[in-house]
């Protein structure tokens, strides 16, 4: 009989995956079957938010439950990856992880970590395997392991993580773990994965990702991509691939009696959009750096069977802050007594007792001089020093078509959102690690702020024909 006093954790992160890209999210056109297997078996969030909108400072609060004006890590990470001049990126924060470690988990990690220093295991991990670098091939792809051995793992990258993390499970299958499945699926390149998937879409319409006319502010290198039906092809089948491996980690939970004494939870690092608003990409797809909802929402599900109700979908406003309190809460260790963290446990929620866990959700959001307040009704962006500005009527817009920041009936309201937004930030912000300092405009990040390495200096402006 299985253990199920135990909790432990399976974390399945990907990697740009759209709050549209998944069928249980709504999406007729793309096959997720296990995704959306996992969705029936546990509770599934309608508005799960990241922190930024790109992956380094995003997966930087994820780990640390701080935002990114606390850890400092503001843009995606370009330099410093890996020896001889590797830089950790959040050493010197708390991540969930070493709490785990500290409480007797054994911890490992499969898959895209990207916080600097990839060839050594960090923050609670013993067992690792990685990629050196934020993006990579998907086939023949170099691998970094625990020892810092950089190698070519043979075949298909979304299969090699997979592997490694069956591996993991089995040899620990006796202890209690946490294990984080990092994909890097959907990211691009959108070339080199199964034909026979990407063939499978060839007669697809893709109305789930509509070709729109050019963004104004869309990224030149990724203007390429709008209206290929190649590279639509090729995401889509990047995500179904993946999914795969979501269901050969469920399958092998099941065979060897852990499903029910292991939490799993599936989510992605940022948004995505694939042609929806005129552009390719997430936060920085376009300049000014954006805020639309396909850039800052994600799929996000929870599930155990026997614990997390099943087949449940809640509207529950939840960010990547609140995500590390909540897990230290469901897995019954102390949270962190630190009134600099900004998230709340949601666990009630995660166990179906209510829709919310405050009694006003508001969620905020930033990117380097870029910040956003969003209600349940209402959203403003505020670019600072000098804008664009917008507002949003989520209600009535929840497409975000009309800018009425400008609008002479909305100025008490706009007035009102800033302030408010002021007021969280400035509670929270760490002067040095302040994304007001920067000059992040989303071709990356250069260096880890300190003292040697102020913000100023951290997100350098100068082209960079590249994303992560």
């Amino acid at each position: 009989m299985a253990d199920t006093t135990r909790q432990n954790v399976v974390f399945i992160l990907t990697d740009d995956q759209g709050p549209w890209a998944a069928g249980c999210c709504g999406n007729q056109e793309i096959r997720t079957p296990n995704i959306d297997r996992l969705a029936a078996a546990g509770v599934r969030f309608e508005n799960f938010f990241c922190a930024s909108p790109v992956c380094s400072p995003a997966r930087a609060s994820l780990m640390t439950g701080r935002i990114p004006s606390q850890h400092g890590v503001h843009d995606w990470i370009r330099h410093r990856n890996m020896p001889p001049n590797a830089a950790r990126y959040v050493e010197g924060f708390t991540c969930y992880t070493d709490v785990l470690a500290e409480a007797g988990y054994t911890c490992g990690l499969s898959g895209k970590w990207h916080l600097g220093d990839s060839a050594a295991p960090q923050h609670g991990f013993t067992s690792w395997l990685t990629i050196p670098y934020g993006g990579s091939q998907y086939n023949d792809a170099e691998v970094v392991r625990a020892d810092g051995s950089v190698e070519v793992a043979p075949g298909y990258l979304s299969d090699v993580f997979t592997d490694e993390a069956l591996r993991f499970i089995r040899e620990h299958a006796e202890e209690t773990f946490y294990l984080s499945v990092h994909y890097n699926a959907p990211h691009s390149p959108w070339e080199g994965h199964p034909p026979e998937i990407v063939g499978s879409y060839d007669g697809c319409p893709f109305k789930s990702c509509p070709q729109e006319a050019a963004h104004p502010g869309a990224r030149p290198w990724m203007r390429r991509h709008l209206g290929d039906r190649e590279s639509l092809k090729g995401y889509f089948a990047a995500v179904t691939a993946m999914d795969l491996g979501v269901g050969r980690i469920l399958d092998e939970l099941e065979s060897l009696g852990l499903r029910r004494s292991t939490l799993v939870v599936f989510t992605s690092d940022n948004g995505y959009s694939c042609g929806h608003h005129g552009f390719w990409g997430k936060g920085n797809g376009t300049l000014p750096l954006n805020m639309y909802e396909n850039s800052i929402k994600v799929p996000f599900i929870v599930s155990q069977p026997g614990r997390v109700p099943e087949g449940r979908v809640t509207p529950a406003m939840m960010s990547q802050y609140d995500f590390m309190p909540t897990l230290l809460d469901y897995v019954g260790l102390p949270p962190l007594r630190d009134e600099a963290l900004p998230g709340a446990s949601f666990l009630p929620v995660w166990l179906g007792e209510r829709d919310e866990a405050r009694h006003e959700v508001v969620v905020y959001d930033e990117y380097g001089p870029v910040r956003m307040i969003r209600t349940p009704e209402w959203k403003y962006v505020h670019r600072y020093p000098y804008g664009p500005h917008e507002l949003f009527d989520l209600v009535n817009d929840p497409d975000e078509r009309r800018n009425l920041a400008g609008e002479q009936s909305r100025r008490a309201l706009v007035g009102e959102m800033r302030a408010r937004l002021a007021r969280w930030f400035q509670r929270y912000v760490v002067p040095q690690m302040d994304g007001l300092r920067t000059g992040c405009t989303g071709v990356g990040q250069a260096d880890r702020i300190d003292d040697e390495h102020p913000a100023e200096d951290a997100c350098p402006d100068e082209p960079m024909y590249t994303t992560s």
